[in-house]
């Protein structure tokens, strides 16, 4: 008795992510290969969740540790491969750049906050470093290794996938000018406004769910054995309260996890009106930051300018 031949409509439907064959690679930086908008997670009656990724064209050491880079934009809109308007037009461009220094580079996509309330941004997050585990032979990258880094609201989502994400748990967080607090009123933030960002996020005002706004607050996720963090923020940032991640460093203090908080004087949300050196080097220290996650123990991490940079 032979199987029933498939439907029509299983037929026409696009290979799982788990299972469909790579994209073929691009090589539009001497020694970096592309591979731009390959799916990896279905959500049902929602479009489809890609991802691009970076790779160094040779590798002959193994497999490569992996940077996960999460886009902001107020949860509500952005792009997953951009970094911010201070390095649109780098050439190469900073992805580019991680690759050439032996990372691996994946920026996902996420629900946004007009197609999923949290967890939804947080579960794609994990699904997608969970279709980097399962493809990494394929990939040739080593998700042990794996820092994530995002910035604004893509450094919450971040923050909390190091937080809380153990399958595999990433080796360290970069965090540049990110919400730790949903819960508090900070600078311009009231948990009480239903149309704050915060308030699209989660659904309701902050303030009206206090047990969902809890959970989506890296602060109150802090966990012992964490891992290590490096959180860069702005003194003047006029978005996002540089107070969110003094309290995270703080919260991470407590509980004995190696943290590092780098309060960039003058810097305001997005690097603003910073100078292109100085860009440059936050830059260049996140990704110093990164590889010592990666290669060495993170209590003997050193920087070139530690008048910046408060230990914790």
């Amino acid at each position: 008795m032979t199987s029933a031949e498939p439907s029509v409509r299983e037929l026409i439907v696009a290979p799982h992510p788990d299972r469909a064959p790579l994209p073929p690679a691009d090589e539009r930086e001497p020694g970096v290969r592309e591979l731009r908008g390959v799916p990896y997670g279905v959500v049902e009656g929602g479009r489809p969740l890609e991802l691009d990724l970076w790779l160094p064209k040779v590798n002959q050491a193994g497999p490569v540790p992996l940077v996960l880079f999460v886009h902001g934009g107020s949860w509500r809109r952005g792009r997953r491969d951009d970094m911010g308007p201070c390095m649109r037009s780098w050439v190469p461009g900073p992805f580019a750049r991680i690759a050439s220094a032996g990372f691996a580079v994946a920026c996902a996509d996420y629900r946004l906050s007009g197609e999923a309330t949290f967890p939804g941004a947080l579960d794609d997050l994990r699904a997608a470093l969970r279709w980097l585990t399962l493809r990494s032979a394929e990939l040739d990258i080593d998700t042990e290794r794996t820092v994530v880094l995002g910035e604004y609201a893509g450094g919450h989502l971040a923050s909390l996938l190091a937080l809380t994400h153990t399958d595999p748990s990433p080796a360290g967080a970069v965090i540049w000018y990110a919400p730790s607090d949903l819960t508090t009123a900070r600078g311009s933030f009231a948990p009480e406004d239903p149309a704050t960002p915060e308030a699209l996020l989660l659904g309701a005002a902050p303030a009206a769910v206090p047990q969902r706004a809890r959970a989506a607050s890296p602060v109150a996720q802090v966990r012992a054995g964490a891992p290590p963090f490096l959180l860069v923020h702005g003194d003047e940032d006029t978005l996002v309260a540089c107070s969110h991640s003094e309290s995270l460093a703080a919260a991470l203090e407590q509980a004995q996890v190696p943290a590092w908080l780098w309060k960039v004087t003058g810097g305001d949300h997005g690097w603003h009106r910073l100078p292109d050196a100085q860009v440059e080097e936050i830059f260049t220290r996140s990704l110093t930051f990164a590889r010592h996650l990666v290669t060495s123990s993170p209590r003997h991490l050193v920087t070139s300018s530690p008048r910046h940079l408060v230990t914790s």
